[in-house]
């Protein structure tokens, strides 16, 4: 298996071409809970990730043929951190370390697990959630501070690398 890195710049370009879009290539998750996880694969496959089309894996075929991982919040979180196989990896970051290219995702207090997810664009100095700029689907979102988002706790993760 091949491992590369994760083309960072070409993950930022995507999120920002389709920050406030839908690209054709994929279904729209919006009516079904929610695009915003559908929108971070998208955005790691514009970054070089091969999809993982194990059981347990990474994937999307339609709209009625893909992973939980494609489109669910815990569901990404776990096989990121946990994928050794083809695919994207990553590991958890402290939320006040993130950079551009990295994934954050969001609990509200509401609900009872993490259920939004967002991609980083930028980052200021010093890194504050008034300076980290994200894109989202689901609200979308384009340069949004994450300081606009009222959450009850969020964690960073770190794309590592890519494997074909």
């Amino acid at each position: 298996m091949t491992t590369k890195p994760f083309d960072t710049q070409a993950a930022l370009d995507y999120a920002r071409q389709w920050a406030l879009a839908r690209n054709p290539n994929y279904a729209d998750f919006e009516d079904l809970g929610g695009d915003c996880t559908a929108f971070m694969s998208q955005i790691l496959i514009a970054g070089g990730a091969s999809m993982n089309h194990s059981p347990n894996g990474w994937y999307f075929r339609s709209l009625n043929d893909h992973s939980p991982s494609w489109t669910g919040v815990p569901y990404m979180h776990t096989f990121l951190l946990q994928n050794t196989g083809a695919g994207p990896y990553a590991c958890t970051i402290p939320l006040d370390d993130v950079q551009p290219g990295d994934i954050i995702q969001l609990k509200f207090g509401h609900k009872p697990q993490f259920s939004h997810s967002l991609f980083v664009l930028s980052v200021g100095d010093p890194v504050s959630p008034e300076n980290v700029l994200i894109a989202a689907h689901s609200y979308d979102s384009l340069d949004r501070p994450l300081s606009s988002y009222v959450y009850e706790a969020a964690r960073a993760l770190r794309i590592e690398g890519v494997r074909a």
